[in-house]
């Protein structure tokens, strides 16, 4: 079973009487354990596919299934459970809380995904270690490097063991030694973990990380 199946997904803005469509028909699957790309340029529509999938903006039409449960049509108010269920996100802007700590920033995730207090903990210390920052938990992320904050936010992206990681941007405001760390830390935990990854980017330094990709202009898959 695919992780995640879009079948002619469509989003179309209304702007006063004009109806701008940022993605038209976009048709794409994920399998256990793939990183998948979607390249394209800016303004393609990349994001606001990612948006989609990850459960964040409901499509116009067509239909997204994650682990065979179509959620493209459900009440706005069961969103926010199907994401925190199945999907982890990361992104170019870090999105840490900036008053919490590297182990702070993971453990609520897990805080919001129900586990117990001694069960986060114990998580966060696992995944903190995975990332390589074992010795930065107790940083904040203004006394982190970029590269830094980006693992913090792969960690937090585990936390709860979701089916599909969702990554928009991840080394766009990084350095190339730093982006290809974390390319290659996402790269690794996600596949010995059996993850599915779909990263966002029109970096193609990425691409030796990448199992799989697809590209995206005007909002149209193209060959």
């Amino acid at each position: 079973m695919s992780v995640i199946e879009a079948e002619r997904v469509t989003k179309i803005y209304k702007e006063g009487r004009f109806e701008v469509p940022a993605v038209q028909e976009v048709t794409l699957a994920a399998e256990p354990g793939e990183v998948l790309a979607i390249l394209g340029p800016s303004g393609s529509g990349k994001t606001t596919l990612l948006s989609m999938l990850g459960c964040m903006l409901r499509p116009t039409s067509g239909t997204i299934k994650i682990h065979g449960e179509q959620v493209s049509d459900l009440d706005e108010r069961r969103l926010p459970a199907v994401r925190r269920r199945y999907v982890g996100f990361i992104f170019q802007s870090f999105n840490l809380f900036s008053a919490l700590s590297a182990s702070e920033n993971v453990e609520v995730v897990l805080q919001l995904k129900g586990h117990d207090r001694r069960a986060r903990r114990a998580e966060t210390v696992r995944l903190l270690e995975a990332v390589g920052l074992s010795d930065r938990a107790h940083f904040l992320p203004r006394d982190l490097s970029g590269g830094q904050r980006q693992r913090v936010s792969i960690a937090r992206a585990l936390a709860g063991d979701p089916l599909l990681i969702l990554a928009d941007e991840p080394t766009a405001n990084l350095d190339w030694k730093s982006g290809e760390q974390v390319i290659q830390m996402l790269h690794g935990i996600t596949r010995s973990e059996g993850r599915t990854v779909i990263i966002v980017t029109h970096d193609h330094r990425v691409m030796p990380y990448i199992d799989r990709s697809v590209r995206i202009e005007d909002g149209k898959l193209v060959a």
